[in-house]
């Protein structure tokens, strides 16, 4: 009987005790929850690089969220959509960089706010041969990020195409 009693004491008590020790007093959730609605309450401030032809292939350039920017990829292209540099990586690179550049200043961040580095291209072996640019680019610390061969771009004849995301602490 004593061996039942204690089993139900256990059964009974030990989600008590569960839900007792998750248990947060009012006057805490109310301390709290106005710091977890500020974090999360910054609208997003979307930035187009070039309106006309965003507008026109569906997507924003770039977006910021408090302190975290995020960049769509990059290509080397004029206003009007027309590709920069065809069949040349290695200028077809420095326009993406440009671009990004730009970006990067309208939201008053720098190279050295990049977090998070993406590039995508159709041809790695000329890519690596032209890597080296990025020394000149990244001169205080490189940031992480992913080097991908693809089949194609968007559009016939780019190259590589770079996505950043950037961090500025207040």
């Amino acid at each position: 009987m004593t061996k039942y009693f204690l089993s139900a004491c256990i059964l009974f008590t030990c989600p008590l005790l569960f839900i007792r020790c998750n248990h947060v007093p009012p006057q805490q959730q109310e301390a709290t929850e106005p710091a977890a609605k500020e974090a999360t309450s910054e609208a997003p401030d979307y930035f187009n690089l070039r309106p006309k032809l965003e507008n026109a292939y569906g997507y924003t350039h770039a977006v910021k969220i408090g302190d975290d920017l995020k960049i769509s990829g990059a290509v080397s292209m004029t206003d009007s959509g027309t590709i920069i540099g065809q069949g040349n990586m290695e200028l077809q690179m420095k326009n993406c960089y440009s671009d990004l550049e730009k970006i990067l200043q309208h939201y008053g961040y720098t190279i050295d706010d990049v977090v998070a580095e993406n590039i995508y291209t159709t041809n790695m072996a000329e890519f690596i041969k032209v890597a080296g640019f990025r020394n000149s680019v990244y001169k205080k610390q490189f940031p992480t990020g992913t080097w991908l061969e693809v089949k194609g771009l968007a559009l016939v004849g780019q190259l590589i195409e770079i996505d950043m995301e950037a961090h500025k602490v207040k």
